[in-house]
């Protein structure tokens, strides 16, 4: 009788531990979905974030395209001597 008490226990904690192993796996397999949903979602936000920011800065350039083409056409000697000052400063920094 001792044996087959011996043998129920073994089953019984091997039953238990194999339960407890898939248990956990379980838990591992669903954290690891989650997580990977999370950085779908965070990849996902900074592509828009991305777009934004692209379009802001086609915003940007435009207005400045706009606002160069209209100083050109009203004060072309100004704008000229602004582009001359720039590029001159430019140069100095680019030597140093």
């Amino acid at each position: 009788m001792a044996q087959s008490t011996s043998s129920t226990n073994t089953r019984t904690a091997s039953d238990y531990g194999r339960k407890a192993a898939d248990e956990l796996a379980d838990k591992a397999v669903n954290m690891a979905e989650r997580t990977g949903e999370q950085i779908e979602r965070t990849v996902q936000n900074l592509a828009e974030q991305g777009r934004q920011a692209t379009e802001q800065v086609q915003v940007v350039a435009d207005n400045f395209k706009t606002a160069v083409d209209k100083s050109v056409k009203d004060q072309p000697l100004t704008t000229l001597a602004i582009a001359a000052g720039i590029g001159f400063v430019i140069g100095a920094l680019w030597k140093s």
